[in-house]
């Protein structure tokens, strides 16, 4: 009985359609991870974001073909920083120009997905003398030396629009916010204070939602791990984390005393990894195991760069002698290769950007890139022409 009513109704729809009637429009399932005007890729489409100190030129290097896209200009460009698919550069006016790589992933935890699309100017954000710039697939908080931050429509900027959507307005000091588990994690500081004492959590909208407990006295330097947000202070890290919609603060101290000079005030980290690495003084860096909650301390000598692979992987320390060399976990050196001269070492502008596979150190007095093999004793895998001088870089696309 069930077999001869299907074959009714069968039989009945095929005679309506033939009768006349038109059959309704099917529409097309967005594949997962669709987004709109971008291709995907397989693969990580990392590109280098590389800012001229002299001309101001902007160029935009695609590491797989090497092709370089010219970006216009930012006069007296004097920092530049990433969100991992945006470039934040500071002109020498204090005002920001974004610039977008057209590179950049997305994290599902399980899987991820990679889009390539094109390079663009996108425009001048609102505020001058930036201090840091983080995102979420919601919003970019953009910190300002006046204490400001400004938070940008994250949707409006991937299609090219700086559209914003609030501030978090709070006492002048060098402070930050950070997107975090669907809130904002900004530094709070007592009225005529420079630095922060601590961290509030706010809402997407800047309103103030908690309070984190554990204070940071003149906290400067942050991070975002997998593990949590990490924070520097006088007397240690403190890593925020949250579960089930609570947000929590916990100290991570330094193994021993330490001098104001010998405090960590900058970190520096492959995105997603959970070890960080800052200065520690002239001629020593800290490397921070987030996961184990630990310190260690590594005589270097003197220190122009730094950055951290990750877990089982090397520091790499740029040295002011043009040395790149790399340390095991213990603080023990493996290799040291000579790179850069001293007086380009000590420009003050060479960076380590770190990846899964490889790293990236630019030569601020020439147009030269130098890709490395940290998993092979730093083997210089390719030297790549930027054009100009690569005098900032920011890699995205990781």
């Amino acid at each position: 009985m069930k077999l001869k009513a299907v074959t009714a109704v069968v039989a009945a729809l095929t005679l309506a359609a033939c009768g006349g009637e038109q059959p309704k429009e099917v529409t097309a399932e967005v594949p997962h991870g669709y987004v709109e005007g971008a291709e995907e890729a397989a693969e990580a489409q990392s590109r280098l974001i590389v800012a001229d100190s002299d001309t101001g030129a902007v160029r935009v290097m695609d590491l797989i073909t090497e092709e370089v896209h010219e970006v216009g200009r930012v006069d007296g460009v004097r920092a530049a920083t990433g969100d991992g698919r945006f470039g934040y550069l500071t002109a020498g006016d204090g005002t920001v120009r974004v610039v977008d790589s057209g590179s950049w992933m997305v994290d599902h935890g399980d899987h991820v997905h990679y889009y390539r699309a094109m390079v663009r100017d996108v425009g001048v954000a609102p505020g001058k003398q930036l201090l840091a710039a983080y995102s979420d697939p919601v919003v970019s908080a953009l910190s300002y030396s006046d204490g400001t931050t400004t938070l940008l429509d994250r949707a409006a900027l991937d299609k090219g629009a700086v559209t914003e959507l609030g501030k978090i307005p709070r006492e002048p000091h060098a402070g930050v916010a950070i997107p975090y588990s669907e809130h904002i994690i900004a530094t709070v500081a007592d009225a005529g204070k420079p630095l922060a004492r601590g961290v509030r959590v706010h809402d997407r909208q800047g309103k103030a939602v908690a309070e984190i407990d554990q204070p940071c006295p003149e906290l400067r330097g942050q991070a975002v791990t997998r593990r949590g947000v990490v924070f520097g202070c006088a007397d240690g890290a403190l890593l925020v984390t949250e579960k089930d919609g609570a947000f929590a603060g916990v100290k991570i101290p330094y193994p021993r005393s330490v001098t104001a000079q010998e405090r960590a005030t900058a970190f520096f980290h492959r995105p997603g990894g959970a070890t960080l690495a800052a200065r520690a003084g002239e001629s020593a860096v800290w490397s921070l195991d987030v996961g184990r909650r630990s310190w260690q301390y590594v005589e270097t000598g003197p220190v122009a760069a730094v950055n951290a692979v990750g877990e089982g992987g090397p520091l790499l320390v740029l040295t002011r002698d043009g040395k790149l060399r790399s340390f095991d976990g213990a603080g023990k050196e493996q290799t040291a290769i000579p790179l850069l001269t001293p007086e380009a070492a000590a420009v003050g502008t060479a960076s380590i950007q770190v990846d899964p596979t490889r790293a990236y150190l630019n030569n601020p007095l020439s147009a030269e890139v130098y890709e490395i093999d940290y998993n092979d004793n730093l083997r210089r895998a390719r030297t790549l022409k930027v054009g100009g001088k690569a005098g900032h870089i920011v890699e995205t696309g990781r």
